[in-house]
């Protein structure tokens, strides 16, 4: 990896850079960020400034595997902003000799390699590598990458600890069995100090990101029961992905909602097992998902238990100081409740915990956007973090609102 001191200036292409730099460990050692100063005053220098120095800046070289699904292309999307991480391979079997703007006209601006093929990819000029291929297709390629790699892996594949759960529920032999002992977890705020130290991180799915993010804390507080955990998960249409299904069609799916993987959605044995680990001991819940007509947008709403003594103040000042640190977690002031439209196109978990009409029980609600912090934002938040590097980057992202 070359992974150099950022310590220039560009006086031909007006651009200053603090000093800062990315150790050969991949710790950065100075949070100072670059800083432009421009020198020239038409137009086409200020252009030819900005492709320069953006070339100084995309010094790990990123592999996006799975480039026309919908977490690929927002890996790409939020690629555009990062100061680090630029893109220098792209697969994707059915589009290979395409280029992503003609796939994804809304990236048509980004100058991009075009995709190839897994099979023909090289891999000499890639530094980390960002997995986005189908569930089942990941343990055999992954296992093939060369061991040098950084790799964050979007699929399920390496989620499951037990290889014979991970049989059960998807319904074939885990063909990487040994990955699998290497592979963390990759729920950030959760595992960061995990995460920090990996090679292979498996990326959480959608609804257990939304629904352990609250849950977690308070289990480890002792301050919910650990039975009877009741969760109503609510998803956008882009969490099935982008291939042509006949229930995800227009007329299937707008004018009304409809629950689906009663007791047997994928997500149950991830959701089971971080909360299991939590509590240091089994947890079984009872969950229950829904697919909404829109596009992107979770919300999870929580119904659990409370111990004797324990209160909705309790749980909320919990929350309060788990995340009071966190920039992509927010607890909402007291009574406030959670919109899906105010995550939109961000990387932010919002969250908040409301008194039950019930004595003795609580609902939590929390919402995040699908795609990111469901999906590709957290995805990028933890290679952040492997690389050393502050794991807001390429995240700065406002909710898009309305």
């Amino acid at each position: 990896m070359s992974l150099s001191i950022f310590s220039a200036a560009c006086l031909d292409s007006g651009c200053l850079w603090k000093e800062g730099k990315i150790a050969k460990s991949g710790t950065w050692s100075n949070k100072q960020l670059p800083v432009r100063a421009s020198l020239a005053s038409s137009p086409q220098s200020l252009q030819l400034s900005k492709k320069k120095s953006e070339k100084l800046q995309k010094d790990v070289r990123i592999a996006v595997l799975g480039a026309s699904g919908y977490t690929g292309s927002e890996i790409v999307r939020l690629l555009a902003n990062h100061p680090y991480f630029g893109i220098t391979l792209m697969t994707a079997d059915r589009k290979a000799g395409q280029s992503l703007g003609s796939v994804f006209p809304h990236l048509i601006t980004q100058d991009l390699p075009d995709m190839v093929a897994v099979k023909d990819a090289d891999f000499s000029e890639v530094d980390a590598v960002f997995c986005c291929l189908p569930h089942g297709t990941t343990q055999d390629i992954i296992k093939g990458l060369p061991k040098n790699l950084k790799i964050v892996d979007l699929s399920a594949d390496f989620r499951l600890r037990d290889i014979l759960e991970y049989e059960e529920w998807y319904g074939q032999p885990h063909r990487a069995p040994e990955l699998q002992k290497e592979a963390v977890y990759g729920l950030t705020e959760i595992s960061r100090e995990d995460i920090r130290h990996a090679r292979l991180v498996a990326n959480p799915g959608c609804y257990p990101t939304s629904i352990q993010l609250p849950l977690v804390p308070l289990i480890r507080a002792n301050l919910i029961q650990s039975k009877n955990i009741i969760i109503d998960s609510k998803s956008g249409v882009s969490g099935a992905g982008r291939g042509a299904k006949e229930a995800n069609l227009y007329t299937e799916i707008a004018e009304g909602i409809h629950s689906y993987g009663i007791t047997r959605h994928r997500h149950v044995p991830e959701i089971e097992q971080g909360l299991s680990e939590a509590a240091q001991s089994k947890i079984t819940v009872s969950f229950t998902p829904h697919l909404m007509p829109m596009s992107r947008g979770m919300q999870s709403t929580i119904y659990v238990e409370m111990p004797s003594g324990v209160t909705v103040d309790d749980l909320y000042e919990q929350l309060k100081v788990a995340y009071q640190d966190e920039e992509f977690v927010v607890l909402l002031g007291k009574g406030d409740v959670p919109h899906t439209q105010h995550v939109r196109g961000s990387n932010y978990c919002l969250m908040n915990v409301f008194p039950d009409r019930i004595s003795g029980r609580a609902i939590l609600i929390s919402v995040i956007d699908n795609v990111v912090k469901g999906a590709s934002g957290q995805a990028l938040q933890n290679l952040n973090v492997m690389m050393g590097l502050p794991e807001n980057m390429g995240l700065n992202y406002l909710p898009l609102f309305p």
